[in-house]
């Protein structure tokens, strides 16, 4: 490598950048992080780790504590509005088979301070909006809002699906709607019909329901409803619409909305973007949801950008140019984020299925699925590829 210890500048201080600054740190990277944000909060909502998210940290050694944090899944159910079972999707007994670490249900927040605590003393700053970056042949500037600067060898923009550091590689491009919006909360419940290390998702009419089991007498849930572009992207409604939303369904829907106050509501509408061929730039490329946004249905959000963060720092260490690094990284990376976009916005549309007998064909397909042909469709997932130079 460089013959000075190399200085990395990571955008955003979400699950990506915090996850790439306590990676670049086990591979001798001096690190600075800087936040948009003025505090660093993530609550209301909650996520999953799945198998590969878990064995890409294990493969750097970054013990985080997931398991005492949030609650291994034992069993994920679909079922109709109603509550009437339609499946069990057997990722735990597929991770055991596989050998793989156990899917952990974790609150963002939660997941959050895990992280803070494996980058130790790594300075963020925060209240640092990145505006653009300008790259020389030995690093990078990284411009902010405020006329201050950051320098580093590289520069990588974790700074979500609205990233600066993209926008500036892009150019102007749109975001992707996927037609609903979703609300998000997290709230103390328990529900006889709602076992512990539960997730139970339930499928309406162009609608959906979450519960997942954070564990610590936590659940996460998230509803899910088609509606105009314009209206799921400034949601302005109240409880009392969600709550006429799921009106007839399962009695554990119903009771989790009810239980919920209405201030601790997230909406957010459904977005992604069209994949992107070109990461880098010069010393600079990007991580996450900056390089490769999707839609929430593979739940793999959060286990791609801790796989980048890992591939990329492994990379780094392996390689003895920084530039080619970052290259090699975004080569890696390109072809199994693609998968994960494609595949997340192909499972939400039939999803959010309205049409009748589309849905009756879609739910009989799921019934009629075997352990061997799910095992066939999620092996790859599930299992992370590693680090190859």
């Amino acid at each position: 490598m460089t013959s000075h210890r190399p200085k990395a500048v990571v955008i955003g201080a979400g699950i990506g950048g915090l996850t790439l600054a306590a990676a670049l740190r086990q591979v001798d990277f001096d690190v600075e992080v800087y936040e948009r944000a003025t505090e660093l909060k993530a609550a209301g909502s909650g996520l999953g780790v799945l198998s590969n998210g878990g064995a890409a940290l294990e493969a750097l050694g970054l013990d985080i504590g997931l398991e005492k944090r949030g609650q291994i899944l034992q069993r994920f159910g679909i079922n109709d509005a109603e509550g009437n079972h339609i499946t069990w999707f057997p990722i735990p007994e597929l991770s055991d088979e596989l050998g793989l670490p156990p899917t952990v249900v974790i609150s963002r927040s939660a997941l959050q301070q895990g992280l803070l605590e494996a980058v130790g003393d790594t300075p963020i700053t925060l209240g640092a909006a990145a505006v653009g970056y300008e790259t020389r042949p030995d690093g990078a500037t990284v411009r902010f809002a405020d006329g201050s600067e950051a320098h580093g060898d590289i520069v990588i923009g974790a700074d979500g699906i609205n990233s600066a550091i993209r926008r500036q590689i892009t150019g102007p491009e749109p975001v992707r709607d996927a037609g609903y919006v979703c609300w998000l909360a997290i709230v103390p419940f328990s529900h006889p019909n709602f076992e512990t290390g539960s997730v139970l998702h339930y499928w309406g009419s162009g609608q959906r329901f979450g519960l997942l089991d954070l564990g610590h007498g936590q659940t996460y849930w998230f509803g899910t409803k088609n509606m105009s572009v314009e209206r799921a992207a400034d949601w302005q409604g109240t409880k009392e619409e969600i709550v006429q939303a799921y009106a007839g369904w399962a009695d554990e829907v119903q009771a989790a909305i009810r239980v919920t106050p209405e201030k601790d509501i997230i909406a957010i509408p459904a977005r992604d973007r069209d994949f992107l061929e070109q990461w880098g730039d010069g010393r600079v490329t990007l991580l996450g949801d900056a390089a490769h946004p999707m839609l929430t249905s593979l739940a793999q959000g959060a286990g791609m950008a801790i796989e980048d963060a890992v591939v990329l720092a492994g990379t780094l260490a392996r390689t003895g140019d920084l530039t080619a690094g970052l290259r090699a990284y975004e080569d890696q990376r390109r072809e199994r984020n693609r998968a994960m976009v494609l595949g997340s916005r192909a499972l939400s549309e039939q999803e959010q299925l309205e049409d009748p007998g589309q849905r009756h064909e879609r739910d009989e397909q799921l019934r009629a699925t075997t352990y061997a042909a799910f095992a066939e469709q999620q092996r790859d997932v599930l299992t992370f590829p590693g680090i190859h130079v």
